[in-house]
C-alpha cells in the first residue's frame, strides 16, 4: 500500500519540483526499478499470515474448551488465552524447551506426521498436585516425573487430544492419538531442525501457578490442508449455494426421520374431584359427536382429518383430508 503524504509533505514536495531540487525524471526511474524483498533461508515463510489466523481461531477455540474441561476435572479456577501464532524453524522450538519437560507426541491422523504439545513442568506439576489433593502449588525444584505422575499426565493428555478434535473439526475430521510422552527435547525430533513449524503459544494459570502451553505444527503436517485454512474459503464455503444433491440428500434424512403421529377421537374437561371419583364402567362424555372428523395430530400440531373404522379385526383411522393453511380449530 502506498504511503500517505499529509498537507505540509505535499506541498514541500510540490515546492521542491517548482525550485528543481527535485526531478521528475528521477522519481520515475527510481519507481520503475524492480523491488527487491529480503528472503531468509533459514527461516522460509510457507504458512499465510492469513492460515495463520485460522490456527489461531481453531486453538483459541480449544483453548475455552481445555479451560471449562480442567477447571472442573481439577476443581479449581484455570484461564487460557492465545499469546502467539507464528511460524519459525523447528530447531528454534527445540532449542528453547528446558530439560526436564514434558513433551507429548501427537499422531495427527488422519493427516501425515506428528505434532508436538509441550506443557511446562511448573503446570505438570500444579495438574498432578491437584489430582492428588493438594492445593495445585506445584514443585518449584527441577526434577524428572515419576512412573505414576506421568500415568496421571497421560490421562489429561488424552482427554485434551478429544477436545482438540473437536477444535479442527470445522475444517477438518481429525483423530489424534497421543503415541509417547518425552521428558528430554533431544529424543523427540519428529522432523529435521530446518523444517518450518507453525507454534501456538498459549498461557495457562492454575490457582497462582502460571505457565505456558506449546502447540509445535509441523508445515509438512498440515501441507496437504493449507487451502482449507484460508478464512476466505471457510467463510465462503458457508455462503455457497445449495445444489440438487444437497435437497435430494435432505430429502431421504428427513424421510427416514420419526414423527410422533396420534388421533384423537375427542376431549373431556373433568375437575379434580370427578376425576378421582371415576371408576370402571364409568362413561366420560366427550366435546366431539358421532360422525364428526377425528383430529390427527403430527407432533402438538393438527395435519390430517380422519374417520375411525377396522381393519384386519385392528383399530384404524382412515385419513380423509389435509388440513388446509389458515383454517381455523381448536388444537387443544
Amino acid at each position: 500500500m502506498s504511503e500517505v503524504l499529509s498537507q505540509n509533505e505535499i506541498d514541500a514536495l510540490l515546492q521542491a519540483l517548482n525550485s528543481g531540487e527535485v526531478d521528475v525524471q528521477e522519481i520515475k526511474e527510481e519507481s520503475e526499478e524492480r523491488k527487491v524483498k529480503k528472503y531468509d533461508f533459514r527461516n522460509p515463510q510457507k504458512i499465510a499470515k492469513d492460515q495463520l489466523r485460522t490456527l489461531e481461531i481453531i486453538y483459541d477455540n480449544f483453548g475455552r474448551l481445555t479451560q471449562t474441561f480442567l477447571s472442573g476435572y481439577l476443581r479449581s479456577p484455570v484461564n487460557i488465552e492465545i499469546l502467539t501464532v507464528d511460524q519459525y524453524a523447528y530447531s528454534e522450538f527445540s532449542n528453547a524447551i528446558s530439560n526436564p519437560a514434558f513433551l507429548s507426541i501427537i499422531d495427527f491422523k488422519p493427516l501425515s506426521g506428528q505434532i508436538i504439545m509441550d506443557i511446562s513442568t511448573k503446570t505438570a506439576f500444579a495438574m498432578i498436585d491437584r489430582l492428588l489433593g493438594g492445593k495445585g502449588k506445584g514443585i518449584t525444584a527441577q526434577r524428572s516425573f515419576t512412573e505414576i505422575e506421568l500415568v496421571l499426565l497421560k490421562k489429561i493428555v488424552n482427554r485434551l487430544l478429544n477436545l482438540m478434535a473437536q477444535a479442527w473439526e470445522n475444517v477438518i475430521d481429525i483423530r489424534p492419538t497421543l503415541d509417547k510422552v518425552e521428558t528430554n527435547p533431544q529424543f523427540a525430533q519428529i522432523i529435521s531442525p530446518n523444517e518450518t513449524i507453525a507454534l501456538v503459544t498459549m498461557n495457562i494459570t492454575i490457582e497462582d501457578v502460571e505457565g505456558m502451553i506449546n502447540i509445535c505444527i509441523p508445515h509438512i503436517t498440515i501441507e496437504t490442508i493449507l487451502d482449507k485454512l484460508s478464512t476466505k474459503l471457510w467463510f465462503s464455503a458457508a455462503q455457497q449455494e445449495v445444489t440438487k444433491d444437497d435437497i435430494k440428500a435432505i430429502e431421504n434424512r428427513l424421510k427416514k426421520a420419526k414423527v410422533t403421529l396420534k388421533a384423537e377421537i375427542g376431549a373431556a374437561k373433568l375437575t379434580i374431584g370427578e376425576l378421582l371419583d371415576l371408576d370402571i364402567g364409568d362413561v366420560i362424555k366427550l366435546d366431539s359427536k358421532y360422525g364428526d372428523e377425528i383430529k390427527i395430530k403430527l407432533g402438538s400440531n393438527v395435519k390430517y382429518f380422519g374417520t375411525p373404522g377396522k381393519k384386519n379385526n385392528k383399530l384404524a383411522v382412515k385419513i380423509s383430508r389435509i388440513k388446509k393453511d389458515g383454517e381455523d380449530i381448536d388444537e387443544q
